[in-house]
């Protein structure tokens, strides 16, 4: 039976996060749909992230574990309907929630929804990553945040095995069952990367990259079109060059080529440092 006004739990993975968390909060606070609880997991913050999120009645509980097991921690503990997963550096436009909400209403076959992503800063690399953004629309590197608690927990929630594109592993798992879960609305999220730092973002990526073997071993078999795509430079490569806006924005195209040049290096490095497998 549909519910238009059925609870959303709202996760948020948390680690040090005062400087951004209140203006994630606040977004949460002014949404057009109010049925809404805030989860915090927490991993044991040394600032006042705590302090701010009991500010706005969210329900914090601190547990020392990789973002994957925080989010299935988040979703184990949830009671709404519908589960969000988004990042304490994110802020929601007013209408998200209610938009999700009424989209996954209309079939039952919709689990799972894609909700578009703009990033926000006054730094060059910033300004590159809200250019990358804006190729991948539509395209199999999106993942959804927003689903059907229900199924979610069925699945098992995220692979906690992995780290590398680990916002892709559930809608994986959901899809295995026959749903759908890559509707999508209009309204978007602004990801706030004013700090957004190239060597931070290469050591990252150095990071996700030790479980890359992994993440391919699991998944590719079974979704090798969703899979190649992410991990394979040359599909990304040809998703820009093919777009005429590549052409006529040369200053952001060569950013965005330096910077997926580095990724990719910093990945394979992660991955050939690895002591998985």
């Amino acid at each position: 039976m549909n519910d238009e006004r059925a609870l959303v739990s709202i996760i948020i993975p948390t680690y040090n996060s005062a400087k951004t968390l209140p203006r994630c909060l606040e977004s949460i606070k002014k949404q057009s749909y109010k049925n809404i609880e805030i989860i915090i997991v927490d991993n044991f913050s040394n600032d006042n992230t705590v302090e701010i999120a009991k500010r706005y009645d969210a329900r914090v509980v601190q547990v020392k574990s990789e973002r994957t097991k925080a989010k299935n921690i988040g979703l184990r503990l949830a009671n709404g309907k519908y589960v969000l997963f988004i990042d304490a550096d994110m802020e929601l436009t007013p209408r998200v929630i209610e938009e999700c909400v009424q989209v996954i209403n209309t079939s039952s076959k919709i689990a799972g929804i894609i909700i578009p992503e703009r990033s926000v800063g006054n730094n060059y690399w910033s300004k590159v990553r809200d250019y990358e953004r804006s190729f991948y629309i539509g395209t199999p590197i999106e993942s959804p945040r927003f689903f059907l608690r229900e199924i979610a927990l069925k699945v098992g929630g995220y692979d906690e095995d992995l780290i590398f594109y680990e916002e892709a592993t559930l809608p994986y798992k959901i899809e295995q069952l026959g749903y759908y879960t890559r509707a999508r609305i209009k309204s978007y999220i602004i990801h706030h990367e004013e700090d957004f730092e190239l060597a931070k973002w290469i050591r990252k990526k150095f990071y996700y990259g030790k479980t890359l073997k992994n993440y391919c071993n699991k998944y590719k078999n079974k979704y090798e079109f969703y899979v190649s795509f992410q991990v394979k430079p040359s599909y990304r490569l040809a998703l820009f060059i093919r777009n005429k806006r590549f052409w006529t924005n040369l200053n952001y195209s060569l950013g965005l080529i330096y910077l997926k040049f580095l990724e990719f290096i910093s990945i394979k490095l992660g991955e050939l440092s690895s002591v998985n497998l």
